[in-house]
């Protein structure tokens, strides 16, 4: 087993170090999380987001995840509108899961797993910054339920909204 998990350790840092990185910062919004854009040339990138789930707007406190593989100005149609910086629009699918855990005893915790999209607007600075808006949408599995049976994660529709604000290198 620990060789297996080598060789994808290994395997994974390979094609990280042959990509040219592209940005880290935050998503802002129901879900806030720390992300991270890792490009594949021009057309291509890796989106690794981190969620934190923050007691603001209910009982829990968790972390969990978004991984999606996105196509920058798919079907070659590129926002036409670009002055100083550039203007991209991308989408992409993969997976999301994560947990959370109780802060009092009259709730449970949960966990959550599935399908994850992704779609959104940029704006590269001329400088180091850029700025987005996206959706994060992801459909699966949990155990958000009082019995702990499993169900479906309706709130990863509208939970992945958000403002992103990263640093390009």
């Amino acid at each position: 087993m620990k060789k297996i998990l080598f060789v994808a350790v290994l395997a994974l840092a390979s094609v990280m170090a042959y990509a040219q990185p592209r940005a880290v910062g935050v998503n802002l919004g129901p879900w806030s999380s720390f992300s991270y854009q890792h490009g594949f040339g021009e057309k291509n990138m890796l989106d690794v987001a981190a969620n934190v789930i923050l007691p603001i707007a209910s009982a829990h406190v968790g972390v969990g995840g978004h991984v999606t593989y996105d196509w920058i100005d798919p079907f070659n149609a590129p926002v036409p509108w670009n002055n100083k910086g550039e203007w991209h629009w991308y989408m992409g699918v993969g997976g999301s899961g994560g947990f959370a855990f109780p802060l009092n005893q009259d709730v449970t915790g949960w966990w959550y797993a599935g399908v994850a999209g992704h779609i959104g607007i940029e704006y590269d600075f001329w400088f180091p910054l850029q700025l987005s808006i996206d959706w994060r949408p992801s459909l699966g599995v949990c155990n958000k339920t009082e019995t702990g049976a499993l169900g479906y994660n309706f709130d990863g529709l509208w939970g992945g909204l958000g403002l992103g604000i990263r640093y390009k290198f």
